[in-house]
């Protein structure tokens, strides 16, 4: 080992391949990182002047909150069922979406829709709006858009899940970039706006 010029040992270094881009997943956190990638992605579509679409807020209701070092919630519960993450105007049009982040490589469950964001995004589509959802699939290192009718089709004939081959055949692989970090809206030019 060599030692820097004033004594101290130099810190042993971790080959590349070691080192993990993102945090480790859990319940808790596993579609955060696919959520900042939609945050940026938004956020530059917005400083681009070419969509408002934000993240849409978890309604809660704050119980308790512990003031004694700083405000921190202790008790809180939902307050009504959510329905999906992102919505928003494009094009003069009324877009909404959700986006779900799966670790397996074979299969996408339709249990991590609930029924009431599944007969939301059929309201939309009723109103004439564009609703769709953003699929992770980070065995892959891979994200697709799929138009929600696919996926509600898939849940009226009751099926399970849909796999991974039939997300790639229906959908549009979302390329990842620098900025924007998701480039999910020629997508949707290509599905919405083509006559």
């Amino acid at each position: 080992m060599i030692n820097y010029p004033n004594g101290k040992k130099a810190k042993k270094v971790v080959p590349e391949e070691k080192i993990s881009t993102r945090k480790n997943f859990n319940a808790a956190n596993r579609g955060m990182a696919l959520e900042n990638d939609l945050n940026l992605s938004n956020e530059y579509y917005r400083d681009a002047n070419l969509a408002i679409i934000t993240k849409r807020p978890t309604p809660i209701k704050v119980v308790k909150v512990d003031y004694t070092n700083g405000p921190k919630i202790i008790e809180a519960f939902f307050e009504k069922q959510s329905t999906t993450d992102y919505n928003g105007v494009y094009k003069g049009r009324y877009i909404d979406f959700e986006a779900k982040s799966v670790a397996g490589k074979t299969r996408f469950p339709l249990a991590n829709i609930t029924s009431y964001q599944f007969k939301h995004l059929e309201e939309v589509i009723a109103h004439g709006g564009i609703a769709f959802f953003i699929i992770e699939f980070r065995g892959h290192d891979e994200v697709y858009l799929l138009d929600a009718k696919i996926l509600l089709d898939a849940y009226y004939e009751k099926k399970k899940s849909l796999t991974y081959e039939e997300i790639k055949e229906k959908g549009f692989l979302v390329p990842r970039l620098l900025s924007p970090r998701l480039d999910y809206l020629p997508i949707v030019n290509t599905l919405y706006f083509t006559e």
